[in-house]
């Protein structure tokens, strides 16, 4: 297995990021395995697949690059570039390291995604991160961005529900939870970061950034001992409108708003976040959480300046039982 030795200087200066084009990155994966994996991303894969794959049909070498770039067990590096850290960045600032990455490098990365020679025609290529960026493109501007200011709402809620458990429980719990199942804390300053058979790893400087991104996917990436990177899916992924499933027994006994809203506090939310994973307004949500804390099913505290809600013991009890 794969995993890292992290010092505490580097947990202590670790952060979570936006990355718009992480977030392109995991949009772009999906499309490219052809099946969406979690419920609310289906009705934007079945929107956007058609025209992404005319798009590569009409380029068929950016096909053969993308199909090079998302390796069986590795992502060629300047697919994903690992971010600065200092602050987020748009789209356009992040993709500029992609189209800054040397030929020569891009065909030898290919080389390690592959795990074998780089076919032709890409070898002989003389624009592959250009045109690597030009899809990434495509993809941010027809798929991601007409839908970015919800995503962001559902990332920020991530990150703040994910800010409160790591006041709450320490780094082990809150980095083994990142991806259960492939990520786990393994104790003594050891992170297990996937299941592959990869060297060790030491951070004991540099920055350690956390990026959430909506579809179900994820990866690691690092410049050097400066920047290490876990991107992981994010736990409010693209629900729709009506989100969670509700149980039946739930919506009948609460209505089928309070429920809704009562189901996504198995980890602490804020109002506007609710709002943005809902569909609800403010105002009803506001009402909604007024109620589920006169009934105990819920408690209030503050995360910096956010005022969080989640589950009681009779809340978890309540909902558990229901499902």
């Amino acid at each position: 297995m794969g995993w890292w030795r992290i010092g505490t200087d580097t947990l202590a200066g670790s952060a979570f990021l936006l990355s718009p084009l992480a977030e392109t990155v995991a949009s772009l994966k999906t499309l490219h395995a052809g099946a969406s994996t979690h419920p609310g991303e289906r009705s934007w894969f079945r929107r956007h697949l058609p025209a992404y794959r005319e798009r590569l049909a009409a380029e068929p070498l950016d096909a053969l690059l993308v199909r090079a770039a998302i390796g069986p067990t590795w992502n060629a590096d300047f697919l994903t570039p690992t971010p600065l850290g200092d602050r987020e960045r748009s789209f356009e600032e992040e993709v500029a390291a992609v189209l800054a990455t040397e030929q020569a490098a891009a065909v030898a990365q290919l080389a390690v995604a592959i795990g074998g020679p780089v076919p032709e025609p890409l070898r002989s290529a003389r624009d592959l991160p250009a045109r690597l960026a030009a899809v990434l493109g495509w993809v941010w501007r027809e798929t991601v961005l007409p839908d970015w200011a919800r995503r962001r709402r559902i990332l920020e809620a991530d990150v703040t529900a994910r800010t409160a458990r790591l006041s709450r429980d320490g780094w082990a719990a809150a980095l083994d939870e990142l991806c259960p199942g492939r990520m786990r804390w393994l104790g003594d300053g050891r992170l297990q970061v996937n299941d592959r058979d990869y060297p060790a790893r030491t951070l004991v400087r540099g920055r350690l950034l956390l990026v959430p991104v909506t579809p179900m996917t994820g990866w690691v990436s690092w410049e050097g001992a400066e920047r290490s990177a876990i991107v992981y899916p994010c736990a409010g992924v693209l629900s729709d409108a009506a989100g969670t499933v509700v149980p039946e027994a739930l919506g009948t006994l609460l209505g089928t708003a309070r429920a809704g809203v009562l189901v996504r506090l198995g980890s602490p939310l804020s109002p506007s976040q609710l709002v943005a994973l809902t569909g609800q307004g403010l105002g009803s949500v506001g009402r909604h959480l007024r109620v589920l804390l006169d009934a105990g099913l819920v408690r209030r505290g503050r995360a910096g300046r956010s005022v969080l809600y989640e589950w009681t013991e009779a809340g978890a009890v309540l909902v558990r039982a229901q499902r």
